[in-house]
């Protein structure tokens, strides 16, 4: 499975992608919202091992690596919770290397799989959790034409600290491409 949208690649993680998502994953400052940052390459190399095989299993993860078209540089990752099949229901995040943030990849990556679980895999409904704090997300997901669902206070340990969580959500029958 490839995915192609004007100026990107979305393809699965693969072993060999480790040192690049190291190299942005491993920023604990441009990350500080993410749950996930390795230490070591040996982390991504475990990571990569855990994340689902296969696309679309129930209570997996299934992780793929966004890649600029016209240099074919690995600049970031979308992870896809496949939470359930009877309900059709997804969880999504995106994470970018800061050198390519803000020039609207993460837009188009997330436009390219978020058609492609509504139109292939006839999922009904997509969410992602999202740190108040976070507000490059937020507008984001509402770009997007994400809706804010509800606001946990304290519900994550992340990092050692409880942290609030925003959960946005679109469906099917809102998508507009």
């Amino acid at each position: 499975m490839i995915l192609k949208t004007d100026r990107l690649y979305i393809r699965p993680i693969k072993l060999d992608d480790k040192e690049l998502i190291f190299e942005y994953r491993s920023d604990s400052i441009t990350n500080k919202y993410q749950g996930w940052i390795p230490k070591t390459i040996d982390d991504v190399i475990e990571f990569i091992g855990k994340v689902a095989k296969n696309i679309n299993i129930a209570n997996t993860w299934f992780q793929l690596v966004i890649l600029e078209k016209e240099t074919n540089t690995l600049i970031g990752d979308i992870g896809i919770h496949f939470l359930d099949m009877e309900n059709k229901q997804t969880e999504i995040g995106c994470t970018l290397n800061k050198n390519f943030q803000a020039k609207g990849y993460a837009t188009e990556a997330l436009k390219g799989v978020i058609t492609y679980l509504f139109n292939n895999l006839q999922k009904h409904r997509i969410t992602t959790s999202i740190d108040p704090g976070n507000i490059n997300s937020i507008k984001l997901v509402e770009r997007l034409g994400f809706r804010k669902e509800a606001h946990f206070i304290e519900s994550l340990l992340l990092n050692g600290k409880w942290v609030d969580d925003i959960v946005y959500s679109i469906l099917v029958k809102e998508w507009k491409e």
